[in-house]
């Protein structure tokens, strides 16, 4: 199994866009043991992730909460990149 911030950076190159609900309710099968599966740990690296060029802020909202949703996306580029450092 990858770890975690590997796997959040898969995920981000199978989708257009997604936020940390969406990134966590697809890996939940895998990694909700995991004591960084988190709501502000995942968002903290998906916002590392964005300080080191991989992906790129699309979008905000709010939730039902009224709570800030951020949504990510990876370019071509990036997935490119993504791609041949964490392979398969």
């Amino acid at each position: 199994m990858k770890p975690l911030n590997y796997a959040i950076l898969k995920y981000m190159t199978t989708v257009s866009e997604a936020c940390t609900e969406d990134v966590m309710a697809a890996l939940k099968g895998q990694y909700s043991t995991f004591r960084a599966f988190t709501k502000p740990a995942v968002l903290t690296a998906l916002m590392t992730a964005q300080a080191n060029g991989l992906v790129e802020e699309s979008r905000f909202d709010l939730d039902e909460n009224d709570e800030v949703r951020m949504y990510f996306r990876a370019n071509a580029e990036s997935i490119a990149t993504i791609n041949k450092y964490i392979p398969e």
